[in-house]
Order: C-alpha cells, then structure tokens, then sequence
C-alpha cells in the first residue's frame, strides 16, 4: 500500500512539474497480432465424436495496438486495445465486444511501476499460465480444463491493477475491479492479488482471487433477459504456482483452493456422460504436476492434474496431457497435443484449449502458430 501511494504521489507531482513544459515527446504505435489455427478431433460428447478446424488452440488469434509516451522525468504513458479473431471464419471472438481481450490505458514509472485501467486479466490468471502450467494455458494439456481460470477469473472489465516493479527477483500485482450495480458499492465487484519471487532457477508465485457474487435490483432488472436480485455466495481462489528449471528439464507445480459460488464454473455446462448432472464445485483442490523438456528447437510438454471436489457431489476429475512445439523461426511454430480427462461420480470437465472449452473428455490438436 505504500508503495501505491507513493507511486500516486509521485503521479501528481509529474503532472504539475510537467505542466510548464513544451517540450513534448513522440508517442510510438505498434501494430502487433497472433494468427493462430489448428484440427481439432474431441471424443467422447454428447453429440459423438468431432473433428474440426480451431482457431487459437495455441494462443488465441488476435490483432492489437500498443503505445508508449516518454513523459519525462522517469514517466511514460501507455494504452492497448486487443481483439479476438476467429481465424477459421474471419468472425469476431467475442460478438458486441470489439477488444475484449484487453483494453487499457495507464501510467509507468521506472522505479515505481505500472498503473493501468480498463479491461484486464486478473493476477490469478497469470500466475497459473505464466508460472505453473507448462503448457501456459495453451492445447489440449492446458490447466484451464480441471483449474478455475475461465470467465472472470482471466480477465475483468472496469479494473484498476497496479504491478510493482521487481525488485531483488521480488513483483507483485494487485487488481480490483469495480461492479457498477446501482444501489451497491460491493455488488459484484472483484479484486485480486499476487507475490512473486523469480531468482536463479525458481520462479514461484503466490495469487488470490475474491469474487462477490450479488446482484442488486436495478442490475438484475437491466440485465437481458432479467434476472432477480440475489445475495450469494462469495467466490474465492487461492493458487501457489512455481516452477523449478534443473537445465535439461523444468519441473512446475500448481496447487489450488477453491471455495464458494462460481469460484470453480465448469468450461463447458453441458450433460456429455449421462448420469448425476455435472455441477460446479464450490468446495475443491487443485493440483498439478508438470514438465517441459527442450530438444534444440522442439519443446515437450507434459502435466497431470487432479480435482478433488469436496463438496456431497464427490465429482472428482483427472486429466493427463503431452504436447510437442516446434520452431520453425522467432515467430512461427508448429504444434500437437493430446490429453485426456476421466470423470467420476457424474463430473462434467472437458477438454478444451486456449479459446475452447471442447465438448468431450478426449482432445487431440495438430496446427500452426504464427506471430507478428
């Protein structure tokens, strides 16, 4: 918190210090984007067996625009506006939303760090993908399928997040992001926080997710279609990532804590194996073991995960998944994977990728990744 205010204080005393200058500098643009697809083949879902063509398997396709201004004094002013593009039909990933991947605007200082506003994701998010999944939430193996990292829990509207600067291999993060429910200051507003410590061959990382789940009159009543007001439940996740790189292989390490309504929301809400109906947990364990192993240009990647629902629905889960990453060049790469996840007790949990929640308990991938 102190560091916050003084990065604050810091902020207005830019301001009035620059206020007299003419000397303005040039801001700098950068167009940048992901193009991204691949075949897709899901057993076992419903609907029977699918192969199709996906887009974002790896990472999802994107087109975005970035900026920085030099303000002097140790300041820069930054924005970006990403969007989501389906490049198997050229659609828009998120209809009615143009950027809804991120869109910010924000302020940085050299020493004391970054803070931004807008649509961004949550200090969760990152933790789990950048620290404990090797596949870094991406394919088949991905950790989003059994971990609570969709919805929400990736990123939030109308937040305000502030990254402190490493220091001594030391970063943290902090979020909130505001409701805005008439007739509530708390009504589903969320914030979350994360410590970090990167040095040498450990990166470990340390993340809290707190999720209010009301919803007022006014906001039910404007929602389409209506919903009635309710007081629920508050969602909370707690998730110690790390991982440990011993040179010819990197070990990772995720474990997780999920309590309360839609702290732990099922990818895909469909009924796919008959039986008791899969219902979200609002009482479960995550855990993850992993590697990824580099041979000169080709990465392998291997992880299992177990979800100990603890809740009267004992619906457990358990998915184990291996992937293989190639590089053609700096910006272009080939990929395949294949995992597979076995429910109990009626469990519903899918095998997805990075944009896909998947429709069955099987998944194989083979496509192309390309960046620029």
């Amino acid at each position: 918190m102190k560091v916050l205010i003084a990065f604050l204080v810091a902020a207005v005393s830019c301001v009035f210090g620059m206020a007299g200058s003419r000397a303005w500098a040039q801001s700098a643009v950068t167009v940048y984007g992901v193009a991204d697809a691949g075949l897709v083949r899901e057993h076992g879902g419903a609907g029977g067996n699918l192969t199709r063509l996906g887009s974002g398997v790896g990472s999802a396709s994107r087109i975005g625009f970035r900026g920085a201004e030099d303000l002097g004094y140790g300041w820069s002013a930054s924005f970006l506006l990403e969007a989501g593009v389906r490049i198997d039909s050229g659609e828009q990933e998120s209809p009615g939303a143009l950027f809804h991947r991120q869109a910010y605007v924000g302020a940085r200082h050299r020493e004391y760090g970054a803070l931004t506003l807008g649509r961004q994701y949550t200090p969760y998010y990152h933790a789990l993908t950048m620290v404990g999944d090797p596949f870094g939430g991406a394919y088949a193996g991905t950790a989003n399928n059994l971990f609570p990292a969709g919805g929400r829990n990736t990123r939030t509207s109308n937040a305000i997040v502030y990254a402190m600067r490493g220091k001594m291999g030391v970063t943290a993060e902090l979020s909130y992001a505001l409701g805005e429910q008439p007739g509530s200051s708390t009504a589903g507003r969320q914030f979350g926080l994360s410590l970090g410590y990167s040095q040498g061959p450990l990166n470990a990382r340390l993340a809290y997710n707190h999720r209010n789940n009301d919803i007022t009159a006014a906001a039910g009543a404007a929602a389409v279609p209506p919903v009635p007001a309710a007081d629920r439940d508050i969602g909370r996740n707690t998730l110690l990532a790390a991982n440990y790189d011993a040179g010819i292989v990197r070990a990772y390490l995720a474990y997780g804590v999920d309590k309360g309504s839609n702290s732990a929301s099922l990818p895909n809400s469909g009924n796919p194996y008959g039986g008791v109906r899969p219902t979200a947990s609002t009482d479960s364990r995550d855990m993850l073991l992993g590697a990824s192993v580099p041979f000169g240009m080709t990465t392998l990647m291997a992880s299992y995960i177990r979800k100990n629902d603890r809740t009267a629905y004992d619906q457990d889960a358990q998915q184990w998944g291996v992937g293989l990453s190639h590089a053609l060049s700096r910006r272009t790469s080939l990929y395949t994977a294949y995992a597979r996840i076995r429910n109990k007790h009626g469990a519903g949990y899918t095998v997805g990728n990075n944009t896909e929640a998947g429709s069955g308990d099987s998944a194989f991938n083979l496509g192309v990744r390309h960046l620029f």
